[in-house]
């Protein structure tokens, strides 16, 4: 590529996704042929000496501590938002109108009226945008996808997700923002169950109604200190000082796709031993799928239509080149785990941006799951079961 000028990388946020992004960048361009070459130009955090340590350790040729100041910069082409979803619309909208293209984490908003505001500056602006709703990068994921779309399950009948954790199940946990409605919105019920819808968009379609209960274990928390975040305690800055849990610990919800198909959710941070389990399984009139992010290589099928004798889940082994994304990695049966699927993001939307083809899950595909877990919530707030909201229609074949 001698003659083709860098696709110039802007990341704002410097924690757990900023890293996981950050590596994404630094390995897609060593295990793929993008079409541009990657340039890793600016990283973004309120502290600046922890933005330079980040910046030297993962490559960014430089620093800002203003996310204003990161989107302004003529110098990128791209800004990639790893902060928390309370800052998703503001920084996405403005990159959008500053004629950048868009790689977002998930959940894509805090709200549907965010996300619609996000969607139609991504549009007005015409560029490239994209929800980092990974999974859908698993290649057991993709395998799963084409036994649907081959017809090898026939009509979908029953859709079943559980994500569980336990990483605040301890109560002196400290009250990180992801326990604060204002910076998350909601609890495991959108960090946790917006990776389980976009699932079921992708594998069964368009949910129509849902719904929810939630509940709520531990009330108040010790204020955290320097380095609490997802996952760690880090210190506390007081610990008589306590502040009020304002998000769900759990969410139940029961949904009915667009198809005629039922479906549940189990959203939880509060399962003990479960350290990040992502399960779903998918039954239908000819078969059955079932997959574990514990055993993310594997992909459980089982079909009515083999012999009487010979029938049974039959566990594949997903890690032949023929499989989606696996071919640039290693030898068959040499396994790739969770960093991989931001590898394999990366590098499609690096080849959506050349070809100008859309890459999903896109703005579009993350105000859907947006749609879903907002009407979840009310309907756990008022006890009925809510119709959920199309606006824009759910484009048909998302993949």
């Amino acid at each position: 590529m001698p003659d083709t000028p860098p696709l110039r990388i802007g990341i704002a946020g410097t924690s757990f996704m900023g890293r996981a992004h950050s590596n994404a960048w630094l390995q897609a361009p060593r295990f793929f042929d993008l079409s541009r070459p990657i340039e890793l130009r600016v990283a973004c955090g309120r502290d600046r000496v922890a933005a330079e340590e980040f910046a030297r350790r993962w490559g960014w040729q430089s620093v800002e501590t203003d996310w204003r100041a990161l989107v302004a910069r003529d110098d990128i082409d791209v800004i990639d938002i790893s902060v928390p979803q309370a800052m998703h619309a503001a920084v996405a909208i403005a990159a959008a109108r500053a004629g950048k293209h868009v790689f977002c984490e998930k959940p894509l908003a805090l709200t549907r009226a965010d996300a619609e505001a996000m969607l139609e500056a991504v549009r007005r602006a015409g560029v490239c945008h994209y929800v980092n709703h990974n999974y859908r990068r698993v290649p057991a994921i993709q395998l799963a996808k084409k036994l649907i779309d081959d017809g090898q399950l026939g009509r979908i009948f029953h859709w079943r997700a559980t994500y569980q954790q336990d990483w605040i199940i301890d109560p002196e946990f400290p009250l990180t923002w992801h326990l604060q409605k204002e910076h998350a919105g909601s609890g495991p019920h959108g960090d946790l169950n917006s990776h389980s819808v976009d699932l079921a968009h992708f594998l069964v379609g368009r949910i129509e109604s849902v719904s929810c209960l939630t509940a709520r274990f531990v009330g108040e928390r010790p204020l955290p200190g320097d380095g609490a975040a997802t996952f760690s305690v880090g210190s506390r800055a007081d610990a008589t000082a306590r502040g009020q849990v304002t998000v769900e610990d759990a969410s139940l919800m029961h949904v009915q796709f667009a198809s005629g198909a039922i479906g549940s959710f189990e959203a939880t941070r509060f399962a003990a031993g479960r350290k990040n389990r992502n399960r779903f399984e998918i039954y239908g009139s000819e078969g059955s799928l079932a997959f574990d992010l514990e055993r993310m290589n594997e992909l459980e099928f089982y079909s009515r239509n083999d012999p009487e004798h010979a029938r049974g889940f039959r566990t594949i082994l997903v890690t032949e080149a023929c499989h989606p994304y696996v071919g640039r990695w290693w030898p068959p049966g040499h396994t790739i785990g969770y960093e991989h699927t931001f590898v394999h993001a990366v590098a499609d939307f690096v080849t959506a941006i050349h070809t100008g083809t859309p890459i999903h899950p896109d703005f579009d595909d993350g105000l859907q799951v947006i749609a879903v877990l907002e009407a979840g919530l009310e309907s756990a707030a008022s006890g009925r079961r809510v119709t959920v909201p199309i606006s824009p229609p759910l484009e048909g074949g998302s993949s």
